[in-house]
């Protein structure tokens, strides 16, 4: 059996997790998995996004309309109609390459640094990478930063209000380095991530993003992005102590 290297292996992860590979590619790919550490974290975080889809992704039924239309498209085709379902695709494509590019560069677009944080939050919990300086004191944690940053992140204890800091740590979002906060609730983990920004501050909104609750706002030139799997009423509670902190 010939071994695979370990970007040969990234390729085929998502074809495993689904079961579509032939049983020898497969056996390669398990056999890499039990001797490389890099490649089995990377799996067990797919393995991880892919149970939160299935678990809070909606499903709904196709409308009768759209079943109609698929059978219609079964039928034999006269030459023009040939000729339209064979360019369809591409025009297709391209209308969604040029969305796609107009997505990605309107200015202020927040959702793509919503999802590096939701991808940061499973790696931290995954690995043992949660923190970098363990412990609740904030005269602790905040001056870890200086030096490393070229701000000043706000850094406060919650354990009072039931949200104790567990330590921070070092990340990186949107091509700059951020800081990120731990904090506990009951037994679960949120992350506090917050990086500077030049834009005008913005109000506290929530979102959920592949199973996990997400809490973001703007202040005094400071961008706060929180994200957990608690309930997203107790999110927003951490969130109100963090503004009024700030």
């Amino acid at each position: 059996m010939n071994e695979l290297d370990c970007a040969i292996c990234r390729t085929q992860l998502h074809g495993f997790l689904d079961q579509e590979l032939d049983p020898e590619v497969a056996a390669q790919v398990a056999a890499h998995l039990n001797i490389c550490g890099e490649c089995s974290r990377r799996h067990a975080e797919a393995k991880v996004l892919k149970i939160s889809v299935k678990r809070h992704a909606p499903y709904y039924a196709a409308p009768e309309s759209l079943l109609a239309s698929v059978l219609a498209a079964q039928t034999p085709a006269s030459p023009s109609r040939r000729w339209q379902n064979w360019f369809a695709p591409a025009f297709s494509a391209a209308a969604l390459a040029l969305a796609l590019v107009l997505y990605v560069a309107t200015p202020g677009s927040e959702q793509p640094l919503m999802d590096e944080a939701v991808s940061s939050h499973v790696r931290s919990l995954m690995g043992e990478h949660l923190n970098d300086v363990v412990s609740s004191d904030r005269h602790t944690v905040k001056p870890w930063f200086t030096g490393k940053l070229d701000f000043s992140p706000p850094v406060v204890d919650y354990a009072a209000q039931g949200f104790p800091l567990l330590g921070g740590r070092l990340d990186y979002l949107q091509h700059q380095t951020t800081a990120a906060l731990s904090y506990g609730r009951a037994k679960h983990i949120i992350n506090v991530f917050i990086l500077p920004t030049p834009e005008a501050d913005k109000p506290l909104q929530s979102q959920a993003i592949r199973g996990f609750n997400v809490v973001s706002w703007q202040a005094n030139h400071m961008r706060f992005v929180l994200v957990s799997d608690v309930e997203k009423g107790e999110l927003e509670a951490l969130g109100q102590l963090l503004r009024k902190g700030a």
